[in-house]
């Protein structure tokens, strides 16, 4: 009779039974996992304390948010997983309908106390609510941090240098022989992901991130999992605001070259080039650190052409000394020039007066003689002024011409001078001067070539 009532409800039901309902909390209410349970969030979940808990670590670099070279900080973006082995914790996932994992929050587990030892601020994101643990008693939680951790910048080559800054994982109390850490995954594949899931870079590339696993030699010392990041920066935003410019005000420099130095045009110009390039390295100033051990190459190359183009103006300054002194020279020998023609000219004029007055008393004496010796008075008078007019009259046009002849050798020697004084050379300071820009001219391009050649093999290292 009963196997006759089984068999009929066997094909009321098709043949099949009906499923059993299950819920995650049956799992919790059969591990007696609750708040109050201090077995699961008080202490360390292993049976016998002398076995180590094997904390396995994996890392993925979401985004390079900053890189701070004046402060040097590394702000990264970092996923954390974290697993471990809780041995109070087991199921048979058949008994509760295949459940083979739960999620509960993170507060009701004990969890490794692990931290980064170069962050140097409070982790900035929110921690993960929960956890998730499965019927073998492994226990996994994922967490998302926002890193501000110290990096020890290399800024020799900037903006062409490559940086490497490290996060090592370690526990804050516990030894090797409470907790042993293991990476889950190896340089390669942790680079992979890590590109796989970038979202930003900031001014940098990211390289690859290697894992390096330092096991305690001793009980009392601690296992650490170091991740180093490598990340190159993008130099093109640098080369067109800072190099180029720097270069550009050192070619404008060597362009004045090509000034007049006799006006103060050419200094004006030195100055403005000078002050700019002033500006330029503050900027540089405000990004490098100040505790750097070696000076960066292009605070050398800065600092080489801020002394080249100083130089540049102190010669240019001598130059104008020295071309103004040639000037004043020229025109206190000028004036002297002049002021002896200008004697000469009325001594001329002195000497002919003199001349004519003599010639006066000359006549006048031969009238007086000829008086003297006899004849007429009325007859000596006639006869004397006939020959003494006669004979004024030749020496007068005589003198009259030889003046007309004297002036006109003045203007013809007057003319000669001043043409003289066009075509002379410069005088012995302006020759000292042109010789020394060009000297300097030839120092100034020969050690900008070197600079840039050495600056060039720096950043080839």
């Amino acid at each position: 009779m009963m196997l006759t009532g089984f068999l009929f409800l066997f094909f009321l039901t098709g043949g099949v039974f009906p499923e059993k309902n299950c819920s995650y909390q049956d799992v919790l209410n059969h591990l007696k996992l609750t708040k109050d349970n201090e077995l699961f969030s008080m202490t360390r979940p292993v049976k016998n304390y002398k076995h180590p808990t094997r904390v396995s670590l994996e890392v993925l670099l979401y985004a390079i948010l900053d890189v701070v070279e004046k402060d040097q900080k590394f702000i990264p973006y970092v996923w954390t997983v974290m697993r471990w082995h809780n041995e109070y914790i087991s199921w048979d996932p058949h008994q509760f309908c295949g459940i083979d994992n739960v999620s509960l929050p993170a507060e009701m587990m004990w969890k490794p106390d692990l931290t980064i030892e170069e962050m140097t601020e409070k982790d900035k994101a929110a921690p993960t609510p929960y956890l998730t643990i499965n019927d073998k008693g492994d226990v996994e939680i994922h967490n998302d941090m926002v890193l501000v951790s110290t990096c020890r910048m290399h800024i020799y080559q900037f903006p062409f240098d490559i940086q490497s800054c490290n996060l090592t994982f370690k526990s804050v109390i516990h030894t090797a022989k409470d907790i042993q850490l293991q990476a889950s995954d190896n340089s390669s594949e942790a680079t992979e992901w890590s590109r796989e899931v970038m979202r930003t870079q900031y001014e940098w590339l990211f390289l690859n991130m290697v894992v390096t696993t330092i096991n305690a030699t001793d009980c009392l010392s601690q296992d650490n999992i170091i991740y180093t990041i490598t990340m190159k920066r993008r130099s093109i935003l640098y080369i067109i605001n800072f190099l180029l410019p720097v270069l550009f005000f050192l070619c404008l420099d060597l362009a004045s070259f090509m000034i007049s130095d006799s006006g103060g045009e050419k200094l004006g110009y030195q100055v403005t080039v000078l002050l700019a390039v002033t500006v330029l390295q503050l900027i540089l100033n405000e990004i490098l650190p100040a505790s750097s051990n070696r000076i960066p190459l292009i605070a050398v190359y800065c600092i080489g052409i801020f002394g080249l183009m100083f130089l540049s103006l102190l010669e240019t300054i001598l130059v104008m000394y020295l071309i103004n002194k040639d000037s004043l020279y020229q025109e206190n020998t000028a004036d002297k020039d002049q002021s002896q023609s200008e004697e000469c000219n009325k001594h001329g004029t002195t000497n002919f007066h003199n001349h004519h007055i003599e010639v006066n008393k000359w006549t006048h004496c031969a009238s007086i003689y000829d008086v003297s010796t006899g004849g007429t008075p009325s007859e000596l008078q006639s006869v004397a002024r006939e020959g003494n007019s006669s004979k004024l009259m030749d020496e007068f046009h005589a003198l009259e011409k030889l003046a007309e002849e004297l002036g006109e050798i003045e203007k013809t020697l007057s003319l000669l001078l001043h043409n003289m004084k066009k075509e002379e050379k410069p005088g012995y300071w302006t020759r000292v001067a042109e010789r020394l820009d060009r000297v300097f001219f030839i120092f100034y391009v020969t050690v900008v070539v070197n600079i840039n050649q050495r600056n060039f093999r720096g950043y080839a290292m």
